[in-house]
């Protein structure tokens, strides 16, 4: 682990180049990937099916000169082994049984022991086994506002219900994010455990919380989770990602204790090295959909973003995840493009 490139930069230790990984780089726009879901059938049954998790965790790498890979996996994996009804619908996505009151809330338990925790841990050992020693092996979570949101309004499409609950402050709700830290902290340290050398925690929708309620339930939960993975594993590295944060970046780095920070594509680079402490790592920021439009602009974009920060404190990545519609060769044209600006900013 000391030799890897990724680690080395989370750490503030010189390293021999910039970091490449990709959100969602295993997934639905590569053939090879589609052929083993298929076989797997549905995307639950991949994702707790080891062997084939981990060959699609492992897929991106055979394509790419990357230096991370992520555990194919799912954010909602932690309410699913807590006993919350999950299914994955085509063309809609996920769809759970409602978390709504204190009765609900009783029904679910700790996920200890669960078909899903022990699934996810099982991949993990698999691609550790199987990985360069050189490339990082990254385990996940999503954030308690962006699960406990999704469990709630049973969906993706809207927040509406989960921001009035939050707003009200209602204790069954506060309970439940309560729960939600304790139970994601046991998933990391069983990931770290299985054999992930660090871990991101995704909060896809904590930039919606406005005011007190970011503090309380975007930072804070994150604080926790971070906070007790490290009593348990001091030494490994926590990225975090709060999509849609904007400027409060700066607060979610300061008060998380993370050891670098997730950006959103909207949120440029050039202004997040002025706000951020000195010497932060930052991590992102590519546009995804400029993968879905031609080479010259991406190539353009990729350099700017390289240009704006030292690769000492960068680890490039996408703003969000890769689109389905992305045709693969256009991920070879970012990390060659990387490659050959790399130098000018080390």
């Amino acid at each position: 682990m000391k030799n890897q490139t990724l680690i080395k930069v989370l750490r503030g230790v010189e390293a021999e180049r910039r970091p490449i990984w990709f959100m969602r780089q295993a997934g639905r726009y590569l053939p090879e990937y589609r052929k083993v879901r298929e076989q797997a059938g549905s995307f639950l049954d991949l994702c707790y099916a080891p062997e084939l998790a981990a060959e699609v965790t492992l897929q991106p790498l055979r394509r790419y000169d990357l230096d991370a890979a992520i555990i194919f996996a799912d954010i909602l994996v932690v309410p699913h082994a807590m006993g919350n009804g999950l299914a994955f619908v085509e063309g809609e996505g996920p769809v759970l049984e409602t978390v709504r009151g204190p009765t609900d809330l009783a029904r679910l338990g700790n996920g200890s022991g669960s078909k899903m925790f022990s699934s996810v841990c099982e991949t993990v050992s698999r691609v550790r086994a199987e990985l360069d020693p050189g490339v990082s092996l990254i385990g996940f979570c999503g954030a308690p506002w962006t699960v406990a949101s999704y469990m709630i309004e049973g969906r993706s499409s809207q927040r509406k219900l989960a921001l009035a609950c939050a707003a009200a402050r209602a204790s069954w709700f506060v309970e439940l994010m309560a729960r939600l830290v304790s139970v994601s902290i046991d998933y990391l340290c069983l990931q770290v455990e299985a054999g992930a050398d660090l871990l991101q925690i995704f909060d896809s929708w904590g930039g919606e919380l406005e005011g007190v309620l970011f503090d309380d339930f975007c930072v804070d939960p994150i604080a926790r989770i971070v906070a007790g993975v490290k009593s348990r594993h001091p030494h490994v590295p926590i990225i975090v990602f709060a999509k849609g944060a904007g400027k409060r970046h700066r607060d979610i780095y300061q008060r998380t204790g993370c050891a670098a920070l997730g950006l959103e594509a909207e949120f440029a680079m050039c202004e997040a090295i002025k706000l951020m402490p000195q010497g932060s790592v930052l991590q992102g920021n590519l546009e995804p959909s400029l993968l879905l439009g031609d080479a010259e602009t991406v190539v353009a974009t990729v350099r700017e973003i390289v240009g704006s920060i030292s690769r000492r404190r960068h680890i490039f990545n996408l703003g969000h995840g890769i689109q389905q519609q992305t045709d693969p060769a256009m991920l070879s044209v970012v990390v060659e493009a990387v490659r050959k600006f790399d130098g000018e900013t080390a």
